[in-house]
């Protein structure tokens, strides 16, 4: 299981247990991290047996049944349900995902869920996601150009062009990749993540687009770029089976291809 930013000095201790209705005949055992900043308790691990016969197929649906009816103080996000969103990614049986398309019959044994590792936590599975959303912010994720528009018409570009953006404009930001990658744990700081350079190489490919120049000079430096070691974390988590290790590795040719020019 990967290690969790805990408040300092605390430790994670089994929790309640909430059994199944005795009529049950298909059950499940899902095991919750939980901490409540204002409780001033250490986190802990809620256990409840639920039902499958009046549950969904999804992880998602086990979380919502047990806030709905067993406990409502239960915290996490979701909203689209449809791996769209990325607002229910969370870390389940050790591995960072998304609940609402992970099914419930594929996972043996008991389901530990744990919020997204090495984020703050703000409460049970809901991880600060501030910096994360500030690194975007960073890297400018839109179109810059110089040159004007013709009117009345969009910026069109080859279908071969349109093409370079496949595998890249599909990220949904749920932050999987980047809290899997043990370099953005130790340099998370400075380092800008597998989601991040994925986002940033999307707008340097693009034909559209009139900043590459600027966009390639802002990511040559030692941390934003290059503390990847290419450790594969972040392809093999991704939800929406993008390679955002790919996309770096393409941003590194182009700058050493830019300084052999």
């Amino acid at each position: 299981m990967a290690e969790f930013r805990l408040p300092k000095n605390s430790r994670v201790s089994k929790g309640k247990h909430y059994p199944a209705a005795t009529n049950a005949k298909r059950t499940k055992t899902v095991q919750v991290y939980r901490w409540d900043p204002d409780a001033g308790e250490n986190p802990r691990t809620d256990t409840f047996e639920i039902d499958l016969d009046q549950c969904g197929p999804m992880v998602l649906d086990a979380i919502i049944k047990i806030k709905n009816e067993i406990d409502p103080s239960l915290t996490f996000r979701r909203s689209c349900r449809e791996g769209i969103c990325g607002s229910c990614a969370m870390n389940i049986n050790g591995t960072n995902t998304l609940a609402c398309t992970k099914s419930l019959a594929e996972l043996k044994g008991d389901i530990k869920i744990y919020p997204l590792p090495h984020l703050p936590v703000i409460k049970d599975l809901v991880p600060d996601m501030s910096h994360f959303y500030a690194q975007y912010a960073s890297i400018k994720p839109w179109m810059q150009t110089q040159s004007p528009a013709r009117p009345d018409e969009e910026r069109l570009q080859s279908v071969a062009d349109r093409k370079q953006i496949d595998g890249l404009y599909e990220c949904i930001l749920c932050a999987c990749c980047s809290t899997s990658c043990p370099s953005y744990w130790w340099n998370g700081d400075r380092y800008l993540g597998p989601a991040i350079l994925l986002q940033s190489y999307r707008w340097i490919i693009d034909s559209r687009d009139e900043a590459t120049g600027e966009r390639l000079d802002d990511l040559e430096d030692p941390f934003k770029l290059y503390r990847c070691h290419t450790i594969m974390n972040c392809t093999n988590t991704c939800p929406k089976h993008l390679n955002p290790a790919k996309a770096i590795a393409e941003i590194k040719k182009m700058l050493l291809e830019r300084r052999g020019a």
